[in-house]
């Protein structure tokens, strides 16, 4: 028998979901029959043109709200302004690298705020909704370096542990209900956010992309390639599914065997 999910009447709320693996996962919940609620801090015509592109082409109810993750207030109005959430999906993020004694203190509070403290806001929003409805996944897009430290990362690794302690703690507090609480760690995929490392990398060490990619990104990564966002979207369809009922509080590393060592 095929392995079918079907998201039928729930309604996905994903951060930071105008591209890169926020919006393969939107796409995916979609297809799944989920209604999706897209997020980013900008509200342009473009942000609403994917809400209607998704609804046009799977047949689900989809809108954006913009909403600014780095402040707590709007990461719960978010949750409110959707009406609903079975499904939320904490993927906003930002990076800044930086040795720590350069590292400046707005770019610490502003990636402490959007990867870590945005999750805290957003669930906290969530759970009267999901234990309303009986049933719920949260799903925090973590990160290798939320079980892996890396030098001149002090912000995004303390912020993505965090996650992952998050991740833990909300699962214990929801064990008893048919509510899960997961974080997806992904090793390097190519999304704008990657992209911009590049060629940050490339500039600051003056190195060809190439070199870039194979020795200071994939380096860690043993399978020597990018995980992909249908990757990072399938994991988050299989943990909203029935098989997944009984994983919570864990980590998915897709991450090439980066942290198997």
């Amino acid at each position: 028998m095929a392995f079918r999910i079907d998201l039928s009447g729930k309604t996905a709320v994903i951060t930071g979901s105008n591209s890169g693996i926020g919006l393969g996962i939107a796409w995916e919940l979609a297809e799944a029959g989920a209604d999706i609620v897209l997020n980013s801090f900008t509200d342009t015509a473009e942000d609403h043109a994917l809400a209607k592109e998704i609804a046009d082409k799977t047949g689900v109810k989809a809108r954006y709200i913009q909403a600014d993750m780095s402040k707590g207030a709007d990461c719960r109005k978010l949750v409110e302004e959707a009406g609903a959430c079975d499904i939320l999906v904490n993927n906003a993020g930002i990076q800044f690298v930086c040795p720590v004694e350069d590292f400046p203190a707005d770019k610490w509070d502003a990636i402490i705020a959007i990867c870590l403290t945005s999750n805290f806001h957003t669930t906290a929003a969530a759970l009267p909704m999901m234990r309303k409805a009986g049933w719920g996944r949260i799903i925090n897009i973590a990160s290798a370096h939320g079980l892996r430290a890396h030098s001149d990362k002090s912000a995004y690794v303390a912020a993505k542990h965090g996650v992952v302690g998050l991740t833990k703690t909300v699962a214990l507090e929801t064990a008893e209900e048919a509510i899960t609480c997961n974080a997806i760690c992904p090793g390097f995929v190519l999304t704008p956010l990657v992209e911009k490392q590049i060629v940050d990398l490339m500039a600051k060490k003056d190195l060809d992309r190439d070199t870039v990619v194979r020795d200071l990104l994939l380096d860690r990564q043993p399978s020597k390639d990018f995980a992909t966002i249908d990757q990072i979207a399938g994991s988050a369809l299989f943990l909203c599914s029935s098989a997944a009922d009984q994983i919570t509080g864990t980590t998915m590393s897709v991450d090439g065997g980066w942290t198997a060592s």
